[in-house]
């Protein structure tokens, strides 16, 4: 004779079958996010907008992120592998003979044993600055170049182009892992685009007679408002703050100035 459920044992007999679905769903993504960590054994690390990052990894080995820059680690028995994804990436590097560190950038490598460096990825190239010891930068089918403490290259897809550095343009480079930002008589438009990587709403150059005039300093890279007042002070540059916290740059001229007095009475 069959047995009789009750309407109450029916309801926690289903409901005992959807926990048991839940716990198994929940095991496989886990089990599926372990096997992709154990299989691929890529970390990656990113330091957002406005971000710098410090990260130590599993050799002791240091990678500095500046903002908006993303990495994949991948360490093996043989090698130590980073991909840089984009931005902006500064490396000190734990010696280890037995397994060099590499480091992938667009189309090029970069290879060091116990080193120091720093590798930016511009629209059209890649910067590297070396800071400490030796690497070799190798790319497409061009010969393997050594780069040593205070010289750098410009990397393309076809070329490799060494440059020698000095002091004061390497402390330059790698100011920004003191969060500063040095600049040396730099045109305002090159200036501006270096305080936009770390802002959310951007200054803008509204005349062109804005962009090519230069100024010098050293400011925080997330104080923009020393670097605006700067302007105001030294150069016929006047600023329009926007709603959203962008900034205009405008030329000023005795017209202006005269417009904008008459405007505050």
């Amino acid at each position: 004779m069959p047995e009789i459920v009750s309407e109450e044992q029916q309801r926690r007999l289903s409901r005992n079958i959807m926990i048991a679905a839940a716990v198994a769903i929940l095991f496989f993504i886990f089990a599926a996010i372990v096997t992709v960590r154990t299989f691929s054994g890529v970390d990656r690390y990113e330091a957002a907008l406005g971000e710098i990052r410090d990260v130590t990894l599993d050799d002791g080995s240091i990678v500095h992120l500046n903002s908006d820059s993303e990495v994949e680690v991948r360490f093996t028995g043989h090698g130590r592998k980073v991909r840089i994804v984009k931005g902006e990436a500064s490396f000190e590097v734990a010696p280890d003979s037995e397994r060099p560190f590499d480091v992938e950038v667009r189309s090029a490598l970069i290879r060091a044993v116990g080193t120091a460096f720093n590798v930016r990825m511009r629209p059209a190239l890649t910067e590297l600055t070396v800071t400490h010891g030796t690497v070799t930068v190798h790319c497409g089918n061009k010969a393997q170049q050594r780069v040593t403490a205070g010289n750098g290259a410009v990397i393309q897809p076809r070329t490799i182009v060494l440059t020698r550095l000095g002091d004061r343009l390497v402390s330059q480079r790698i100011a920004w892992r003191h969060q500063m930002l040095e600049l040396d008589g730099e045109t305002i438009e090159q200036a501006t685009a270096e305080f936009n990587r770390y802002r959310k709403a951007p200054i803008l150059i509204g005349d062109t007679r804005v962009s090519p005039l230069r100024i010098g300093g050293r400011f925080r890279v997330h104080d923009s408002r020393a670097f605006l007042s700067a302007l105001e002070r030294t150069l016929p540059v006047r600023t329009v703050r926007g709603e959203d916290g962008s900034v205009m740059l405008l030329y000023r001229d005795e017209e202006s100035t005269q417009a904008s007095e008459s405007d505050r009475s």
